[in-house]
């Protein structure tokens, strides 16, 4: 059996990579237009960040696991083809603002029927709107060689940091195709690649519908518990509860549950807010609005929340961050990743340049280059038409000479080296007062303030404006 995945990025590069190692009898290729993608596959440095993945690759490569640019040639020779594209909001045209944009996965689809010379298994490995097999199957159907496409859906319910563990113990596999004979032998193929180490339970068969549909709704559930709890973190701070104890007591109910329920300055990544809108969209689009409703409210909680931690910053540092040095630590969406796509910092960044804040990120994963990337495509800031952006932002190599003479720092991502630096040294090197917002509630806060900080947390009671905690 040959597979070939189209698409070497942080779902395509890490999936296909387990596959290889659990399956040796397997040929695996990935490929890719992106000469420099592929070339990072294949160097020393690896494209993405993810905890174990460096190893696995390791292992593999050469062996039976490939990085080409060869695209149509591994096509060819191909069993099975992974269709694992990026599938972007669209930001112009019909639905822009909230529609995925699946102009990768048509192409992907012309390709393969244009190249092919023998029947295919196509899988997509893309988070796509429901119903988009339809598309990719006419597609694919319109080839002039007579030739006989089956279609599985194949979401991937990948965590970025824990990836591999993900990828190597899942707590279940989904695949989703077509109810006739063809179909489900399709099916039962794919089956049999993941049956060499997941066992066979855990392995879903459904219909192709249920299977796209399937993803979106998994993140749209995880998303709606972080904004429930970030909600809550709002009404603590008014009132005075603390928002891990009722995490914590609101977890123990077994009909809840502990996870997700950890409140912070907001999600990121490529996925929920992506997932949310595309739902949003795809509920409109049926006609059903208040379904549409529900669901976009826990994006508009996710950017109150941001909002509302940048605006509790300017307050608490009298009204006014003009000229101050501010340290942001983390910058990741979450930790052990490099990955920016949406990621809560880098809309506190833009909300203190508004506020001409003189800043300095660290994170020990985040390239400088990703993060203008990211902020010019989602939020639209560039040092074109940002004046003086390149020096109102700098990225620092160390902790400590992020923080010196910072009036305040910012804990963003929840890295668990931030909680090991001695912080006694920062608050020496730093203006006074100084200040710590913890946006992750990572930090000892009570021991902060026994050095000296004003602190101030996600969801914690302000002991300067209560007298009864």
């Amino acid at each position: 059996l040959k597979i070939c995945c189209m698409g070497a990025g942080y779902v395509g590069g890490p999936t296909m990579a387990v596959i290889a190692k659990q399956c040796p009898d397997i040929r695996v290729c990935v490929v890719d237009i992106s000469q420099k993608q592929i070339d990072g596959w294949n160097g020393p440095e690896l494209p993405i960040y993810e905890p174990g993945l460096r190893e696995v690759v390791d292992e593999c490569i050469g062996r039976n696991l490939f990085f080409s640019t060869e695209v149509e040639a591994e096509i060819v020779e191909a069993d099975i083809i992974f269709i694992s594209v990026n599938t972007p909001t669209k930001t112009q045209g019909i639905g822009a603002g909230r529609m995925a944009n699946i102009k990768n996965c048509e192409l992907c689809a012309r390709t393969i029927a244009k190249v092919a010379t023998t029947n295919k298994i196509v899988v997509e490995k893309s988070t796509v709107p429901v119903r988009t097999a339809q598309a990719i199957t006419r597609v694919l159907q319109s080839n002039d060689k007579g030739l006989d496409f089956q279609i599985l859906s194949n979401p991937e319910f990948l965590a970025e940091g824990t990836a591999m563990a993900d990828l190597a113990k899942p707590d279940r596999v989904l695949i989703g195709g077509q109810q006739t004979e063809a179909g489900l032998k399709a099916a039962e193929t794919l089956v049999s690649v993941y049956a060499h180490w997941v066992p066979r339970e855990q392995i879903l068969t459904t219909n192709l519908w249920s299977s796209e549909l399937s993803k979106l709704v998994a993140n749209a559930f995880l998303a709606q518990r972080v904004s429930s709890i970030n909600s809550i973190s709002a009404l603590c701070e008014a009132t005075g509860a603390d928002v891990q104890e009722i995490s914590r007591a609101v977890g123990m109910d077994d009909r809840i549950g502990r996870r997700f329920l950890q409140p912070s300055v907001g999600f990121g990544g490529s996925c929920f807010q992506k997932d949310i809108l595309n739902l949003v969209y795809l509920c409109e689009s049926y006609g059903l609005d208040e379904c549409a409703a529900y669901w976009n409210q826990t994006i508009l909680m996710n950017d109150f929340q941001k909002k509302r931690f940048t605006e509790k910053m300017v307050g608490k540092m009298f009204n006014t961050v003009t000229g101050k040095k501010i340290c942001l630590m983390g910058y990741a969406f979450k930790k052990d990743t490099g990955d920016v796509r949406e990621t809560p910092s880098m809309f506190v960044l833009r909300d203190l340049l508004q506020e001409q804040a003189r800043i300095h990120v660290y994170d020990p994963q985040v390239k400088r280059e990703d993060m203008w990337s990211e902020m010019d495509y989602t939020c639209g800031v560039n040092k074109d038409n940002t004046p003086r952006l390149e020096e109102s932002v700098v990225t620092a190599t160390d902790p400590y000479e992020a923080c010196d003479g910072a009036h305040a720092i910012a804990v963003l991502t929840e890295w668990d080296e931030f909680k090991t630096y001695d912080y006694e040294r920062i608050y020496k090197s730093m203006s006074k007062p100084a200040f710590i917002f913890d946006g992750r509630n990572l930090m000892d806060h009570a021991k902060l303030r026994e050095i000296g900080f004003e602190v101030h947390a996600i969801g914690k009671p302000d002991p300067n404006s209560f007298t009864d905690l």
